[in-house]
């Protein structure tokens, strides 16, 4: 059973029910930021969304460099870069948080990942990229949609303070197991639904 469940959660990634978030995910707080693709036809958000600097990127109102757009997300160049090339892959409705996203707009987002940063570290002759989420204040994110950064690396670029930090070998003792027991409870604590989507 464990398996199966394993499995239907990769496949709903993988193939995601449709390019648009079902009826169950937009009780997720999807704004109506995205325009529908048609011109310059541009749809209202909520007051919530006015202020949203993506928001306004995605409905034309605040200038960007794109990289890439398609009809669920758009890349764009950052403008507070930490590397040459930093870029922001953004979903075309507004997710608040990584946990309000659904699985299939989080599966459109990761499924550019390869090729958008592919022509970048090209295009920066970098060696390779960081693929970031800052998910909530504590963890460094500054604005509220959802994001995920490419950084590209250059090796020795010494971007990150956290790089010249030794890391310790985890002791697989009692605070280690209680701490992965915690983690499956909550996790079967989940509704089936949240683990499972419907193809």
């Amino acid at each position: 059973m464990e398996a199966r469940s394993r499995l239907a959660i990769l496949c709903s990634h993988l193939n995601p029910a449709g390019p648009y978030p079902t009826t169950r995910d937009t009780i997720l707080s999807a704004s109506d930021c995205s325009s529908a693709s048609t011109g310059d036809e541009k749809v209202e958000s909520s007051s919530l969304q006015k202020n949203c600097v993506f928001c306004k990127i995605i409905r034309g109102e605040s200038p960007c460099l794109k990289l890439y757009e398609d009809d669920m997300c758009l890349c764009i160049l950052d403008t507070n870069p930490l590397s040459n090339g930093h870029s922001l892959i953004i979903p075309k409705l507004h997710y608040p948080t990584l946990e309000e996203t659904p699985p299939s707009v989080v599966a459109a987002m990761c499924s550019k990942v390869p090729l958008i940063s592919n022509a970048i570290v090209k295009a920066t002759g970098s060696d390779s990229f960081n693929l970031l989420v800052n998910n909530g204040a504590a963890a460094g994110q500054v604005i509220f949609h959802t994001h995920i950064h490419i950084i590209p690396r250059k090796e020795h670029d010494c971007l990150w303070a956290s790089e010249s930090l030794r890391r310790r070998t985890m002791k697989l003792d009692k605070e280690a197991y209680q701490l992965a027991s915690r983690v499956r409870q909550q996790l079967c604590s989940l509704p089936e639904e949240q683990l499972v989507q419907p193809s």
